[in-house]
């Protein structure tokens, strides 16, 4: 029974991370690509807002797939990380391949979409790095 609650309070913990960080990366694509829309630039602004969909899909995927590796053997620890790996790349490439076919998205834009959600943790982790170096020299 405690594996069963661990589990769960494991699996809340994941999504609390996936809100967290998709929200935040959602947000930003929609505010920056906004921003980029009104400043006659909406390919650019289109294809950030692209990029960042699919971007926070991947990483709800990747916490979809974790629990299912618990407990597996090695072998299928590999195929279904293999083949979470083909699905997740898979994805990623449908807005590169909608930005090359399409005009009204831009393809570099499409492509640092793709990364909002990284870039996103990796500013909150700057950001508590800077702050804490900031609290420890008061």
């Amino acid at each position: 029974m405690t594996g069963e609650k661990n589990k769960v309070g494991n699996m809340e913990s994941i999504r609390h991370t996936q809100k967290k960080y998709c929200s935040r990366a959602l947000i930003a694509a929609i505010v920056i690509g906004s921003i980029f829309i009104i400043t006659d630039l909406k390919p650019v602004g289109k294809g950030l807002i692209l990029g960042a969909i699919f971007s926070s899909v991947n990483f709800v995927l990747i916490g979809e797939t974790l629990p299912l590796k618990l407990g597996k053997s090695k072998n299928k620890i590999f195929l279904l990380s293999l083949g979470s790996i083909v699905l997740r790349f898979g994805l990623l490439a449908v807005p590169l391949v909608i930005a090359i076919r399409f005009e009204q998205f831009n393809f570099i834009a499409a492509a640092c979409g793709i990364f909002m959600v990284q870039i996103v943790i990796l500013l909150e982790h700057l950001l508590q790095t800077i702050s804490s170096i900031r609290k420890s020299k008061i």
